[in-house]
């Protein structure tokens, strides 16, 4: 992963702004296909950042389809079973095929694993000049690159995108909180391995806990249907310990004590989507094409879907013709793949709070039809008819 000093690689022909797991996926796969790409991120090392942290086999299937999972593993902690708890009905063990990780450790092993001829470029994204032929990057301490098609691939970062002339609408404002925090006992001091507990109605505004081991710690993710500025959120930022535990009854006594290792992070997800995105010579990937809720467990999925439709499918013949116009670039925007992964995700987000918290009879009756479906499926094997999630959660989403 050669780091490039000032005045190196002038031309290449993608660059790729954002290593987060979209962007360094993208490099890695644009380099193995032979074109010389730039990887342009202000960290040399990717910092601390609460994002996804769980994935499921499905997820990992992805992986190892776009030759990531050699270099991802040795960030990655197996879990082989989750216990489930549901308000209502007995606890569940089932088998588990998951991964947890820390979303950092897990960023820079892939750009540990990148292929040689992928040069990464530190620094901050001054400008940025798109065309039709040829597209040019200027950093803040003056080095440009110049590149036949940028991949805009920044997360939630909105300067990148608007600097290409590319905006933002809001569909879903103060959508749901992610809590992320490390419980006080090493993994193996808990009678689980990893765990899902779900709220018991709409009054919690809650979707569910999940507990699971990361390089030897037991990680918690909570998503509820709530703001950042309101009371119980202070509450919990406060005594997160005693506000889970009056949150989730019956859970300190099946974790065997329940205590708190340091300070929650809170994450509040908004719904957005771009808008005026069809550009001359830049490309959006991930959640700087949108942002989805990570409780429904599909934020990964939709990542990596991104990025092997966008370099697989697409890039090889835009850069095998010439130019590279809004045309040619719409046929990403427009590829019946990536549309259903996008619109499966946005609804699975909607589908999950509504689940959660929608008061009255019709939701009512689809939370007892699921619960249901759930002891048949548990019975006979099937699957569940109404949900669109996963009956289980899988992971906490990157969007």
């Amino acid at each position: 992963m050669p780091i490039e000093s000032p005045g190196d690689l002038d031309r290449v022909d993608v660059a790729v702004i954002g290593a987060g797991l979209g962007g360094t996926a993208a490099a890695s796969l644009i380099a193995r296909a032979g074109h010389r790409v730039a990887l342009i991120d202000s960290h040399a090392v990717f910092p601390q950042e609460f994002r996804a942290e769980k994935l499921g086999g499905a997820h990992w299937a992805l992986f190892e389809r776009l030759g990531l999972a050699g270099a991802a593993r040795p960030a990655l902690t197996a879990i082989g079973s989750i216990d489930i708890h549901r308000p209502g009905a007995r606890p569940v063990r089932r088998v588990a095929d998951e991964y947890g990780f820390v979303y950092s450790d897990l960023v820079n092993a892939l750009r540990a694993g990148l292929p040689p001829d992928a040069a990464v470029r530190v620094g901050r994204v001054e400008a940025l000049d798109t065309g039709p032929e040829r597209q040019s990057v200027s950093l803040a301490d003056g080095r440009r690159i110049e590149a036949r098609l940028v991949v805009i691939a920044t997360g939630l970062g909105d300067s990148v995108r608007r600097k290409a002339g590319i905006g933002r609408v809001m569909t879903g404002p103060g959508h749901s909180l992610s809590l992320g925090f490390f419980l006080d006992r090493r993994a193996a001091a808990y009678p689980f391995e990893s765990l899902a507990w779900y709220g018991r109605g709409p009054a919690d505004r809650t979707a569910y806990l999940t507990l699971f081991p990361v390089n030897g710690t037991m990680r918690a993710n909570l998503f509820v249907y709530r703001e950042a500025g309101e009371e119980w959120t202070r509450a919990f930022r406060r005594e997160p310990a005693r506000e889970l535990a009056a949150l989730l009854p019956g859970l300190e006594a099946a974790c065997g004590g329940l205590g708190i290792d340091g300070r929650v992070q809170i994450r509040p997800i908004d719904l957005t989507i771009s808008e005026k995105y069809r550009r001359d010579g830049a490309v959006l990937v991930g959640d700087a094409f949108c942002t989805t809720c990570p409780a429904p467990g599909v934020g990964v999925r939709r990542v990596l879907t991104d990025v092997e439709r966008l370099c697989r499918v697409h890039l090889p013949g835009w850069l095998g013709t010439p130019g590279m116009g809004a045309d040619k670039i719409a046929a990403f925007y427009d590829d019946p793949v990536k549309r259903a992964s996008d619109a499966a995700a946005i609804r699975a987000s909607r589908f999950s709070r509504a689940m959660a918290v929608e008061p009255g009879a019709v939701w009512a009756a689809r939370r007892l039809r699921n619960g249901w479906a759930r002891r048949a499926a548990s019975l006979f094997g099937g699957r569940i008819a109404d949900a669109v999630p996963d009956d289980v959660p899988t992971m906490m989403g990157s969007q």
